[in-house]
């Protein structure tokens, strides 16, 4: 009986010990991972604001700068959320740079009987841009970009990095996602 009892107790006093250690664990990673948010919220907060000041002009698809036409219609999500109408810059898309000041696409969305922007993606080549900076993949203000290859869903013929911002409309899934559950399709 008395060895019964010691190996219970010494079995509970390990399963004690896991969960402690365990539980620091868990709390050291919450207190690090805590820690990281504002520096990467603040990197967000900050290209959404240069992405603001870059484009309040163009609030109103009236005031699409030369350049920049219709591409592909509205462009909505594969299970949800849409991206809205890229105005797109052909020559902006094909000089191999990032420009904070000049993204390659515009994009509105139709609500209410008014075409507003709603964000912004930025769109390289990735050859051009592979060959120009040393097989790294494009980075905007701490926002690393995403290959789209090919075939693609959007039939361009060549692989490309592109990054969204969601400027002028909240995604609730982050400003840097791809597809806006707050964004639609459907002319309201």
């Amino acid at each position: 009986m008395t060895t019964r009892s010691t190996n219970l107790m010494h079995r509970s006093a390990v399963s004690i010990l896991r969960l402690a250690l365990l539980g620091s664990l868990v709390m050291g990673t919450s207190l690090l991972l805590a820690a990281e948010k504002p520096a990467a919220h603040g990197q967000a907060a900050r290209l959404v604001q240069l992405v603001r000041n870059a484009t309040k002009g163009f609030q109103d698809v009236s005031n699409v700068p030369a350049g920049y036409g219709p591409f592909l219609g509205c462009v909505s999500g594969p299970d949800h959320g849409a991206m809205g109408v890229h105005y797109v810059n052909g020559d902006l898309v094909g000089d191999g740079k990032i420009d904070v000041s000049q993204p390659e696409a515009l994009i509105y969305e139709t609500r209410n009987g008014e075409t507003k922007l709603v964000g912004v993606e930025y769109i390289v080549d990735a050859a051009t841009w592979l060959a120009q900076n040393n097989n790294t993949p494009p980075v905007l203000e701490g926002q690393s970009f995403q290959l789209v290859g090919i075939p693609n869903r959007y039939n361009i013929p060549a692989p490309f990095f592109e990054l969204h911002v969601w400027a002028w409309r909240h995604n609730p899934n982050g400003a840097f996602v791809d597809w806006n559950d707050h964004v639609s399709c459907s002319v309201q």
